[in-house]
């Protein structure tokens, strides 16, 4: 397919559409860089022995198998971090499906309303269209789960393990994942290096200060956000304490948090 310019958008076809940047630890992000940045999901791909993780899968406007077959040859275990259109797109195209209970129904039955996608998926996202967008036209496919998640349970890769950390605030089934053995927090949009959304129709403040203050708690020494760039243990709590002394909630400097 050729590539032109219309209008004051770059038209962008499947080949250039996703961008792969490899991390420490077997970690390596997916993103699709045409997007704007506060709409890019962050797709985190994790090596294992046993099994590979994929946390999230942007917008689902092209395929994302391909782009996995260049990093592993396998399926990997494909978890929803939530049910927002920016970050469930592509989850049908994997054979192993997780999302946390209370999401679960959206998940399976993905309407443009339960997924944010009535109110941002438009024009406005891009630096750069895909070839054949129609804002009228666009839905997320069906991807009932395979697995159920909740807080606690265990993503074993073989010679890694991620524990499932319910973080409801952003949704009511957000979730983040942790790794102990390295201080590896995939955060979802609990949490990430950007403004914070706070007025989703499910939003909850009072579930987000504690989900905050949970993970405040964590040793993390990197967290990969759904969105922005990575960033270590101090700028999560700095992040943290920003929101909370937003709220005008006590208890908010970093000393308080750890």
């Amino acid at each position: 397919m050729r590539c032109k310019i219309l209008s004051r958008f770059e038209i962008i076809c499947e080949d250039k559409w996703f961008e792969a940047v490899r991390f420490a630890d077997g970690v390596t992000l997916l993103q699709e860089p045409w997007i704007k940045p506060f709409f890019r999901c962050n797709m985190w791909h994790v090596r294992g022995r046993d099994a590979d993780l994929l946390f999230d899968t942007g917008l689902g406007v092209f395929p994302l198998g391909p782009a996995i077959a260049r990093l592993a040859e396998r399926h990997p275990i494909c978890i929803a971090s939530h049910t927002h259109f920016d970050h469930i797109g592509g989850h049908h195209e994997f054979l192993c499906r997780c999302v946390h209970s209370a999401e679960a129904a959206i998940l399976a039955n993905p309407r443009n309303e339960l997924t944010l996608a009535d109110r941002y998926a438009n024009e406005d996202m891009f630096d750069g269209l895909p070839a054949g967008w129609e804002t009228a036209s666009y839905k997320i496919h069906p991807a009932p789960a395979q697995r159920v998640l909740e807080d606690g349970d265990v993503i074993d890769l073989g010679d890694r393990a991620f524990e499932v950390i319910h973080t409801p605030g952003h949704s009511p089934g957000g979730i983040a994942l942790w790794e102990a053995a390295t201080g590896t927090l995939l955060s979802g949009d609990i949490v990430y290096d950007g403004p914070l959304i706070t007025d989703t129709y499910h939003a909850d403040h009072t579930d987000y200060e504690a989900s905050l203050r949970r993970l405040a708690k964590m040793s993390a020494t990197v967290v990969h956000g759904g969105h922005f760039p990575s960033f270590g243990r101090t700028r999560l709590l700095q992040l943290i304490e920003e929101y909370l002394a937003g709220r005008h909630l006590p208890g908010c400097h970093l000393s308080a948090l750890v």
